[in-house]
């Protein structure tokens, strides 16, 4: 196994300030190619954390599959990839709220012509919603955050799991919330898919865990500086928050599997990133 790299000898690096300065600081640090060769769809890539995680997955050596409702946002991503990388990134235009079989039908085809297989699936893409009792909530509202936080993951994970069955290793990452862990007043409809995307993970790992194909993990962003943090919290000091880079050890590791070298978190564990430790072995 080649020797843990630097932070400035990350591929990508020297392009990416936020995750060299993140990189110094992480508790694991991965090898410099850590996952090359690995194919991995990242849902809501143009922002947040969901664009730090394409550009370090990235940075690493992964081709990264782009899928988000704005193109723009996407395509700012793909020039970094293409501009201060050696991988290969594609542009999956979706609008998580129209989501339908055809289109995942499409997708999965064109995963298995370009690449074959399917090494991870990040659910990142969520929508917030109101902010309001339940008592209040508009079921229009209700409606679209369930499709997107919960309907459009099971939609995508069902649609490719052949892709994700057939690689040697391969890993889903879905993303909770405090607030789906223990519920909290005014979290409505957000709260109550994260509740269901910590159920989702469970059966997930539950139904793959014989076979041992794929690896299943929830986790917890907590705190960051995000907009969509900056829309729930809008007195909020951003710059007391981690940055999306901050917590990129923790997504590069579950994405990496046995190639760590390390004792990975047993399917369908919880784990948070802010604080994460990787196992001492």
């Amino acid at each position: 196994m080649s020797e843990p790299a630097s932070p400035t000898q990350h591929k990508g690096a020297k392009g990416y300030a936020a995750l060299t300065a993140a990189a110094a600081n992480w508790a694991y640090q991965p090898t410099a190619d850590a996952l090359a060769g690995r194919n991995i769809l990242i849902t809501g890539a143009g922002d947040g954390i969901g664009a730090a995680a394409a550009k370090t997955f990235a940075s690493f050596g992964a081709n990264v599959m782009l899928l988000g409702r704005t193109r723009q946002k996407l395509e700012q991503v793909f020039d970094w990839i293409e501009a201060n990388t050696a991988t290969e990134a594609v542009i999956v235009p979706c609008d998580l709220e129209q989501l339908t079989v055809d289109a995942v039908n499409a997708l999965h085809d064109s995963i298995a012509d370009s690449y074959g297989v399917l090494h991870g699936l990040m659910h990142n893409a969520s929508m917030l919603g109101p902010r309001t009792p339940l008592a209040h909530y508009p079921a229009s509202e209700w409606v679209r955050v369930m499709q997107v936080n919960v309907t459009a993951p099971f939609m995508l994970t069902q649609g490719l799991f052949t892709l994700l069955d057939q690689a040697p290793d391969s890993c889903v990452i879905n993303t909770s919330s405090g607030v789906g862990r223990q519920g909290r007043a005014y979290w409505g409809a957000y709260a109550v898919s994260k509740f269901a995307a910590e159920g989702f993970n469970q059966v997930l790992a539950d139904e793959t865990e014989n076979a041992g194909h794929i690896r299943v993990y929830s986790v917890n962003p907590g705190g960051t500086r995000t907009r969509m943090r900056a829309a729930a919290y809008p007195a909020e000091d951003p710059d007391t928050l981690p940055t999306a880079e901050d917590h990129m050890a923790l997504y590069v590791y579950l994405m990496e599997g046995p190639q760590s070298g390390k004792t990975l978190p047993a399917t369908g564990a919880q784990l948070e990133a802010r604080g994460w430790q990787p196992s001492a072995d």
